[in-house]
């Protein structure tokens, strides 16, 4: 029996919990606010910002300076809306940006003690696994979830709310705005094909993928690309993250393989040739099979507008 990926396992479970992005207060409630700005003394906080601020059910009086962020796509946010200053730790898969202060907090399996010797007074999760929302509340730490996103949608509500809770909402704005007009101007200019091409989209070497139902599918149809997954889980029960076979790979012979197993796995254009019966497949044969970067692959954040490029360049390289 094949032992599915940790990184696979990390993307099931997140998006197992990928409903609606909710917000969860842990019953902070200290009042404070007189209803005017709380900025602190000595900082700088954005021209728009002003606290308290509310967004779902959580209420921040004052801006956050000790953030804790226990997602990598968070932390990718975080420091893209410019407040990676106000960020105190973050979990040990947070390798992006460089400046991130990592540490050996985990996001899988998150402790809420752990997170509380941070002193953190605003904690960002990408799901409520091991009871930890429950133990920040115990504590009067203010938690935001920020699951999963299904949809480009959600990507753009997360870097909304990020900026407006950590006093950023003007560069969190531009941001969004930025990365609204170049995901347009890319699938825009995608060449436009007689017949759609198909692609195989690869988690790790055992050959877990996604559907267009998940968020990373969504992005490739909306390049018009056909995914030859879809076919496996049609009703969604594998949660759009069907496992397929070698036979079933090679008879629907994509045009494209995007590999998002090259760090984790060693996975490269050359390992997928050297597979059994894989150098009939078309994207073999052509030498269109694209090594993805694993994080920008798995990841909602800002860089999705750089998997967008690949997947357009890709289809460029294709179609020449």
């Amino acid at each position: 029996m094949r032992t599915p990926h940790p990184l696979r396992s990390a993307m099931l479970r997140t998006a197992a919990v990928a409903t609606a992005v909710t917000l969860a207060i842990a019953g902070c409630g200290q009042a404070g606010s007189d209803g005017s700005d709380d900025a602190q003394p000595g900082l700088s906080p954005e021209a728009g910002a002003s606290f308290p601020v509310t967004v779902g059910e959580l209420t921040l009086d004052v801006r956050p300076e000790r953030i804790v962020s226990l997602s990598p796509t968070a932390t990718e946010m975080l420091f893209a809306i410019e407040a990676g200053d106000q960020v105190t730790a973050v979990d040990d898969n947070s390798n992006y940006p460089d400046e991130a202060p990592t540490t050996d907090l985990s996001g899988f399996t998150p402790n809420a003690e752990a997170i509380a010797t941070y002193e953190p007074d605003l904690v960002v999760l990408s799901g409520d696994t091991n009871g930890v929302v429950a133990g920040l509340a115990r504590l009067s730490i203010p938690v935001y979830l920020a699951d999963a996103a299904v949809t480009l949608d959600d990507t753009y509500r997360q870097l909304t709310e990020l900026g407006a809770l950590t006093g950023h909402p003007d560069t969190a704005a531009d941001l969004v705005e930025t990365m609204g007009s170049e995901i347009d101007k890319l699938v825009a200019d995608a060449p436009e094909l007689a017949e759609p091409l198909s692609y195989y989209y690869e988690l790790d070497p055992t050959f877990y993928t996604v559907t267009s139902q998940t968020f990373v599918g969504s992005l490739f149809a909306m390049v018009g690309l056909t995914n030859v997954a879809d076919p496996a889980d049609p009703q969604g029960e594998a949660g759009g993250y069907p496992q397929l076979s070698a036979e079933a790979l090679i008879d629907a012979d994509p045009d494209l393989i995007f590999l998002a197993d090259t760090v984790c796995c060693q996975q490269n254009a050359q390992t997928v040739a050297e597979r059994a019966g894989w150098s009939t497949i078309t994207a073999v044969q052509a030498g269109q099979v694209v090594e993805l970067n694993d994080d920008i692959a798995s990841r909602w954040g800002p860089r999705v507008v750089d998997l967008i490029r690949a997947i357009v360049d890709a289809v460029d390289a294709a179609a020449s």
